[in-house]
Parts: C-alpha cells; structure tokens; sequence
C-alpha cells in the first residue's frame, strides 16, 4: 500500500509538472509541437493533390492491373512507419541514389517521409469516397461541356466530406509516427525532434513531465481528430 501511495504521488506530481509546462508556454515544449505540426502539415498539403488525382482516376477509370493497384493502396495502409523510414533513410544516405542533396536529419526528409506514409492512406480512403458517390455530378459537368478541371473541381465540392475525412485520417497517422522521423530525422534539438520522438527520448531518460505534457498535446489532437472525421462522416450520410 505504501508503495501504491508513492507511485500515486509521483504520478500526479509528474502530471502537475506537465500541466504547467504546457500553460507555462515554455519555449522547448512549444517548439517540438510547432516542428512537429510544421512537419507533418507541409507533408499532408503536398501530398494531397496527387493523392486525390490518383484516387479519382482508379475510381473513374477502368484499365489492365486496376484492382491489383487498389489492393496495393490498401495493402500499403499496413506498412510499418519504421520500414518507410528504412526506405528513405536508405535513399537519402551517403551511399544512397539521392545523397548528394544532403536531406538527411533534416526536416525536408521528414516532410518526404511523412508524405510517403500519408499518400496510400488518402488515395485508399479518397478512392472509397469517390466509389460512394453520385457519378452523376461527374457526368452532368462533362456532358454541360465543363472542362475536365472544372468538373473535377464540382465533383470535390460534391464529395467533400468523405474527402476531408481521407485527408484528416492521413494527418492524424503522420504526426503520430515515430519510425519515419526518428530514422530520417535524428531527433535533433529544435530542428528535427517534434512530438512522437521527443516523447521516447525523454521516457528513456526517465524524464516524465516533458513527455506526458507532449503526450496530453497527441491526445487533445486525437480527440480533437476524432470529433472532425465523426463530424464529417455524419455530414457526408447526410448530403447522400
């Protein structure tokens, strides 16, 4: 009993520190999230144009080998954050095809990473999205003469927030992943360390407060994330 006590009140002493980290606004703290979010919103609004292209045209379009590369898409949703940072990694290195742009341990590799883990998920989930909806929207533009970049813009606006859901999916997996960003990364102090890795490395250090204020910043996000897609999928049933 006595030992549940201490362990109860280094617990809630820890968790006190962390609050007043975070309402504190100390400057360390705050850089990780900034870096962090930074990182992964550069990546998701790189990615997502050609994202959803390519899921508009597995959707619209019927050619040899179609199915195989959904399953592929979909397939690719499962691979491990740390196999995509070996595979950057890997490129990006001295001995790699693309070591003469010196990305490595910086943020730009990040941003590659994040956008390698990011595409499969908006092209499965957005292909889903555009396979759900009215064709007609689609067809209708075409056949009033719209142009193909018109129409596709109408059919966006149409699917909205099915595809918003896909790109909100995408984010949440890519600010929360440790593989990638730690491998391609390094962890570097107000440079490349943002939220997922700065957590690991202060619990290896048995340093708690910064870890569980970062922790609190991922499950505010979580929620937060989670409170978007049920709002837009319920939105999406209901423009159905």
């Amino acid at each position: 009993h006595c030992l549940d006590r201490l362990i109860m009140e280094r617990l809630t002493e820890t968790t006190l520190q962390a609050l007043a980290l975070l309402l504190s606004g100390d400057p360390g703290l705050w850089s990780i999230v900034g870096i962090s979010f930074g990182v992964s919103l550069r990546a998701i609004i790189f990615v997502v144009p050609l994202a959803l292209l390519v899921a508009f045209w597995l959707a619209y379009t019927r050619f040899p080998g179609r199915r195989i590369l959904i399953s592929t898409f979909q397939s690719l949703l499962s691979v491990p954050a740390v196999v995509v940072g070996l595979t950057v990694y890997l490129l990006l290195s001295r001995q790699g095809p693309f070591g003469d742009l010196h990305l490595l341990f910086t943020q730009q590799a990040m941003v590659i990473g994040q956008m390698l883990l990011g595409f499969p998920t908006i092209v499965a989930m957005g292909h889903a999205a555009f396979q759900a909806g009215e064709r007609r929207a689609w067809e209708t533009a075409r056949t009033l003469g719209a142009h193909p970049i018109r129409a596709f813009i109408t059919l966006l606006h149409e699917l909205r927030y099915g595809l918003l859901v896909a790109v909100l999916a995408a984010f949440g997996r890519v600010i929360s992943e440790v593989g990638v960003s730690m491998m391609v990364g390094g962890n570097i102090l107000d440079h490349t360390r943002n939220i997922p890795t700065a957590i690991a490395l202060e619990t290896s250090k048995g340093e708690f407060s910064q870890g569980i204020a970062l922790g609190i910043v991922l499950i505010i996000m979580a929620f937060s994330l989670n409170f978007l897609l049920s709002w837009f999928q319920g939105k999406g049933q209901v423009t159905v």
